[in-house]
């Protein structure tokens, strides 16, 4: 595999060049989507509310039900991508590299390598050099989302709630980690950084390339128990590049309010008074005990209460 198979493009000045690494155009493709909302969709209907609403990108899902969750149906997908005039995204199981053929091969803009997904493969994911679309890949901490860009992720999704309550507190946890760790790794020597790639289990090269940008070399969104405005910009403060919107949003009275409000939030997150006004009079959140069993027998016994 190459050397130098990530590219900085944030300074204005690229590590490789992207006529002789595809890779860099992946990621330079995937760019384009810093500072907006993808919202998760089922239908067409639901596409083209999310377009209007100002969403960046659509990511295209099987409506949830029972079962082995899979691919969309790419019929579904074919007729998504012909309403929207926005880029186009669609779901693959993690290491299912026949699934992201079949999606390449239809056309979609983007490949989610997603573990919300039944998993194909307990051990492999996809090698996404194979692939001329961009792929995003989700992660918990520095250290898978740095083992995904190896693999040729061109955009990494810092996942949270993956049962769709949502409730945002694994999202903020993991977003945390992340930041944390490339705050830490930023102020290291450079012979420290030897043996913190060691322990985070990540590739030399771009652990490297992590501490001279810092940040990661790719883009890097937020998903899970994003439901309202206010979600959406506590990950943008938190240095997060864009986020994803589940499909849950779209079971309210008025989904394209609902996502304009976020989409807004994003663009603004900075600004406490456009976020008040982007939160005011939405339909009530998703609803879902937020505490865990465990956290409230453990805030219980503290007498906190």
């Amino acid at each position: 595999m190459e050397e130098d198979g990530t590219v900085t493009v944030y300074s204005g000045s690229a590590i490789t060049d992207a006529k002789k690494n595809p890779f860099s155009l992946k990621v330079g493709i995937a760019q384009m989507l810093r500072g907006g909302a993808i919202a998760e969709v089922t239908n067409v209907n639901q596409a083209k509310i999310a377009e209007s609403a100002g969403a960046c990108c659509i990511v295209v899902s099987e409506p949830k039900g029972p079962g082995i969750s899979r691919m969309a149906d790419p019929s579904i997908i074919k007729e998504i991508k012909q309403s929207v005039t926005i880029p186009v995204m669609a779901k693959a199981r993690v290491g299912h590299f026949v699934e992201a053929q079949i999606l390449e091969a239809i056309g979609v803009d983007y490949i989610d390598e997603s573990e919300i997904l039944a998993l194909a493969d307990e051990d492999h994911f996809v090698n996404k050099h194979n692939f001329r679309a961009p792929f995003v890949c989700g992660c918990r901490d520095l250290g898978e989302a740095l083992r995904r860009v190896r693999e040729g992720a061109a955009m990494v999704r810092t996942q949270g709630d993956l049962l769709g309550r949502g409730d945002i507190v694994d999202t903020v946890r993991n977003v945390r980690k992340v930041m944390g760790d490339i705050r830490v790794l930023s102020n290291m020597d450079d012979d420290e950084v030897f043996t913190f790639s060691k322990k985070i289990a990540a590739p030399y090269d771009i652990v490297a390339q992590t501490k001279q940008m810092g940040r990661l070399p790719v883009v890097h969104f937020a998903a899970g128990g994003i439901v309202t405005p206010a979600d959406a910009a506590l990950m943008m403060q938190l240095g997060c590049d864009g986020v994803f919107i589940g499909s849950d949003i779209f079971n309210c009275s008025d989904p394209y309010k609902k996502v304009r409000a976020i989409v807004q939030a994003v663009r603004n997150y900075n600004d406490p008074h456009i976020l008040a006004a982007a939160s005011s009079g939405l339909d009530e959140a998703m609803g879902g005990l937020n505490l865990n069993e465990n956290r409230v027998e453990r805030f219980v016994s503290a007498e906190t209460y």
